[in-house]
């Protein structure tokens, strides 16, 4: 038997939960080296779970990002969201829990309770440190790991990347020994559709204001790539003719900058040029129509 035969594989699942707008994309992002999350300002810009593969000659982590927990579900799709967060908490080979400086918890918090019965390493994650003073950040992880028993404790800025390559060092010294899960050149388990109906998403969130980011869902009704030029035609979902309107703009203005902003993404994404068509359709409460968020990947 060799000794390429006999070395020690490591690998295994990295579960990242927390509440909304905490940094949990920024993280994985960091920690992967791939940009597989959107990034906004805004709750809930995250609405499924999505997996980040990192993998080297001697191990693989698979990362799992999650929505933030809706504290108070308001459609069947937040319901789903979390059960997408429920999920994590049992298939988890370790668990990473992001707080960040801003937020504030109160010691009966369900996810508290939730984080108290871990029984997998269990790493605490405290992000934008760069917002607070060094005695403040001490005091807060303090106040957590006198709730909890962490495993490891990291006070990190997940945007400024600061500690982030620390939190990937430990977790590798945690993994448990196993199998190359995906292929090695693998990094993420969902298509080129879904990664393009995100952008889409993301320009939505980043260009509109109040609900309406928050009532629209993508969906691509066609992908054709040749190589050299990708064809695509998008629909845009929205719950409300006023939202409809608000989408497309006077003379169609909106919809065309959003249009121009989204391609100039998904090209980068691509690596080719691209022609893209947006329509907007209005489905009313589809937030709550099984049907439609089975089609949304929301549910099984």
């Amino acid at each position: 038997m060799t000794e390429e035969s006999t070395k020690k594989h490591y690998s295994g699942f990295v579960n990242i939960v927390g509440r909304p707008n905490v940094g949990k994309s920024t993280l994985m992002n960091a920690l992967v080296g791939q940009r597989m999350s959107i990034i906004t300002n805004k709750p809930q810009t995250t609405r499924h779970r999505i997996m980040g593969i990192l993998s080297d000659e001697n191990y693989q982590i698979v990362f799992s990002d999650t929505p933030g927990l809706v504290s108070d579900p308001a459609y069947k799709m937040h319901e789903a969201m979390n059960n997408f967060v429920e999920g994590s908490f049992h298939d988890a080979d370790i668990m990473l829990f992001v707080t960040d400086m801003l937020e504030a918890y109160k010691e009966d918090d369900p996810l508290i309770e939730k984080l108290q019965k871990v029984d997998c390493p269990l790493f605490l994650i405290i992000n934008k440190i760069d917002l607070k003073k060094p005695m403040e950040v001490a005091k807060t992880i303090q106040w957590w790991n006198k709730l909890i028993l962490f495993t490891e404790t990291f006070p990190i800025s997940a945007l400024k990347k600061k500690n982030t390559a620390l939190v990937q060092e430990h977790l590798i010294k945690n993994l448990p020994e196993g199998p190359v899960f995906y292929p090695k050149d693998q990094l993420t388990d969902k298509s080129e559709r879904f990664f393009v109906s995100e952008i889409i998403r993301e320009k939505i969130l980043l260009r509109y204001k109040q609900e309406i980011p928050y009532s629209c869902e993508v969906a691509i009704d066609s992908f054709k790539d040749d190589g050299v030029l990708a064809k695509i035609r998008a629909t845009i979902f929205v719950g409300r003719k006023t939202h409809k309107s608000i989408l497309i703009g006077k003379d169609g203005q909106a919809i065309r900058s959003l249009g121009i902003d989204a391609r100039r993404s998904i090209e980068t994404f691509l690596q080719r040029r691209l022609y893209l068509e947006l329509h907007v359709k209005i489905k009313e409460n589809w937030r709550n129509d099984d049907r439609m968020l089975k089609g949304f990947g929301y549910k099984q």
